[in-house]
């Protein structure tokens, strides 16, 4: 079983953009939080890996949905790991240490990320076997949400689970679909080279630019009902980065720069 500081530690190598909002929140939901990121993280890499064939995704990613169907509160990582016989020396460490994310989270909201997982390892495995086509704005809609909407469905859970807190769930998706929106536009080109396109049919720039506008407005709306507290202080810092980042594709450059992500996280860490 790995501890807070192995998981963290592993998140930080993984995305820094999570690790920060996630470094921020309280015990058991930073403990949540971080097995839910971890999780998903994992079986992303298994749909994002160049070296797997499209057969093999699909097998894996259904196999893990499976695994994590059949669990109970006595199972241990061997239990989920087992989906993952055979490739341990080609997927990463983050996939490969699936089943520790999974028993990281507090067993009172543990099944609310076990059935996270399963669902979207599920769609992923949907998404891979259909080459990801993407044809019209339903199709869109349908994809963000499968891979975004429903996360920020899933913290919105877990904010209540914490402290109470309430949201606007349709808003929640909103805010998953920005984020997702604006990492389509920001990978365009490294989808491209492995055959990925998620621009609906006749859709240009200019038509993807303003899906992002109107998801984030929805994401902005999130966070205008939230108190001061835990989910605020998490929420704010993606949504900041995506909306920079949408600012300087405008400006047609594919990233931010280091200084100024630092910029723009430190204000709202109290940095």
């Amino acid at each position: 079983m790995c501890t807070l500081n192995e998981a963290l530690a592993v998140l930080e190598a993984t995305s820094r953009t999570f690790f920060i909002p996630i470094s921020l929140l309280p015990g058991d939901l930073q403990k949540a939080v971080a097995s839910a990121y971890l999780c998903m993280r994992a079986i992303d890499e298994i749909e994002d890996h160049e070296q797997l064939a499209r057969d093999q995704k699909t097998a894996l990613l259904r196999a893990i949905g499976f695994a994590v169907q059949s669990a109970t509160d006595s199972a241990d990582p061997a239990h989920f790991n087992e989906a993952l016989r055979g490739y341990e020396k080609v997927l990463p460490e983050v996939s490969q240490r699936l089943g520790e994310w999974l028993l990281l989270a507090p067993e009172s909201i543990a099944p609310r990320v076990w059935d996270a997982t399963s669902n979207m390892a599920g769609r992923m495995a949907y998404w891979a076997e259909s080459d990801w086509r993407i044809q019209s704005e339903a199709d869109l809609n349908r994809y963000t949400y499968n891979v975004a909407g429903a996360v920020g469905l899933l913290l919105s859970d877990l904010w209540a689970w914490h402290d109470g807190t309430q949201t606007n769930r349709h808003f929640a998706v909103g805010y998953g679909r920005g984020l997702q929106a604006v990492n389509i536009l920001r990978n365009r080109g490294e989808d491209a080279l492995r055959g990925v396109n998620f621009f609906p049919r006749g859709w240009d720039w200019p038509r993807m630019f303003a899906f992002a506008d109107t998801n984030l407005a929805l994401a902005d709306r999130y966070l205008a009902a939230l108190h001061e507290g835990p989910a605020l202080a998490f929420s704010r810092i993606p949504l900041v980065l995506a909306k920079a980042t949408l600012a300087a594709l405008r400006e047609g450059r594919d990233k931010l720069s280091r200084r100024e992500v630092v910029d723009l996280v430190a204000p709202l860490t109290g940095a």
